[in-house]
């Protein structure tokens, strides 16, 4: 019978590639983005607790009260604003779901989707089958800053929504005041609507505040706000996170929400109810906390042969290898892993068209010392 995809440009993941070559030939993991590190023993307790108290059914579909709860008070005391417990709050299974959903809850087919490039790879997918049509307007190739005038050319009639990503994977970069002034004035008048992705949003560093897009009502009136609890609690296994949205996008996201997973994973969703009302200094300190491992990594860095880029946030470092090889980033990772055991990630599957002769692959410093002392004393060899 013949198939048809509905994917033609999309084969394994650059993560589980790069995952599955440092497995074969035992090299250090720096390329997808996981702590190799335990989750907090409060949070992994109360998931025990959780299961052993029964709760091992189906959640409701939108969360547990109790998580709904957490998430609205962890909010409003980092961004100013309580979104409505019941209408604008809704759990899902990781921030990937909740991306996917909100895609599909508003793009038709035919309509445009603009996403700013370097993305991240999940974007373009559900975009896709949604029969939406990807716009890749390029970051700055250096700071990855947007540029306003670039995106504002790129919006036409078709245009649905607008997709951003800060802290930025994979670069790191962050938006600032100015920016989401530009955007505000961007989308003020039209009905396009934006999905912030927001899952690195605990991990900014240099005294930086965090501009979700929450903090802004003429924006967060149109907007998905998607975070993700993998990332700030070190636990990207358990795929939980969630969707703050105005209740007629919360509505609209929940009609997919629940033909797609239904629910989340109930006992995880009582854990980090407790978690995030106990012990708040987790999420408070988390810039704090991985701060000095990037400082040190890329103090590391500067005895090899790579460039390291700034990082604002999140716990990707963008290295220039370009003293090291010529081979395209793709080549020049499976290189590196093969033959000098590090795994990295390249930057081009995050492209709709790479940038020509840019080489830049992305390393996670989210890992124990011993592992980056590992892969440095590999990458001084080089």
């Amino acid at each position: 019978m013949p198939l048809q995809t509905k994917l033609p440009k999309v084969g394994t993941t650059i993560f589980t590639v790069m995952s599955q070559l440092a497995a074969e030939h035992g090299a250090v993991n720096l390329g997808q983005g996981f702590p190799d590190f335990d989750a907090p023993a409060r949070l992994v307790d109360a998931l025990a607790k959780a299961m052993r108290d029964g709760h091992n059914q189906y959640a409701p579909m939108s969360g547990i009260p109790a998580l709904r709860e957490a998430i609205a008070a962890k909010t409003e005391r980092c961004y100013g604003y309580r979104p409505d417990v019941d209408a604008e709050i809704t759990v899902t299974s990781g921030g990937s779901e909740a991306i996917f959903d909100a895609v599909h809850a508003v793009v038709r087919p035919g309509e445009e989707v603009i996403v700013l490039d370097p993305c991240y790879d999940c974007y373009e997918p559900a975009i896709e089958l949604a029969g939406g049509v990807a716009v890749h307007v390029p970051l700055d190739p250096q700071t990855f800053a947007p540029d306003w005038d670039l995106i504002r050319r790129a919006i036409t009639p078709k245009t649905r929504m607008l997709m951003i990503n800060s802290p930025h994977n994979p670069s790191g970069a962050t938006l600032g005041a100015d920016d989401i002034a530009q955007l505000t004035a961007l989308l003020r008048g039209t009905d396009i609507l934006l999905l912030s992705d927001e899952v690195y949003e605990h991990i900014v560093f240099d005294g930086a505040r965090h501009e979700s897009v929450l903090r802004y009502p003429e924006l967060r009136e149109r907007a998905f706000v998607i975070s993700s609890f993998g990332k700030t609690y070190h636990c990207t296994g358990w795929k939980v996170g969630y969707c703050v949205a105005p209740p007629a996008l919360s509505a609209e996201f929940r009609k997919v929400h629940q033909y797609n997973t239904f629910c989340t994973f109930a006992p995880a969703q009582y854990a980090f109810a407790e978690m995030i009302r106990d012990e708040p200094e987790h999420y408070l300190e988390l810039g704090a906390f991985y701060q000095p491992m990037r400082d040190r990594f890329q103090e590391q860095l500067l005895t090899t042969r790579f460039k390291p880029l700034p990082v604002p946030g999140g716990y990707f470092q963008l290295v220039d290898y370009s003293a090291v090889s010529d081979l395209d980033d793709a080549e020049f990772c499976r290189w590196l892993a093969v033959e000098h055991g590090v795994a990295a990630i390249p930057l081009s599957p995050f492209y709709g068209t790479p940038p020509k002769g840019q080489r830049l692959v992305r390393l996670c410093f989210a890992k124990s010392e011993a592992t980056r002392d590992a892969a440095i004393e590999r990458l001084r060899k080089l």
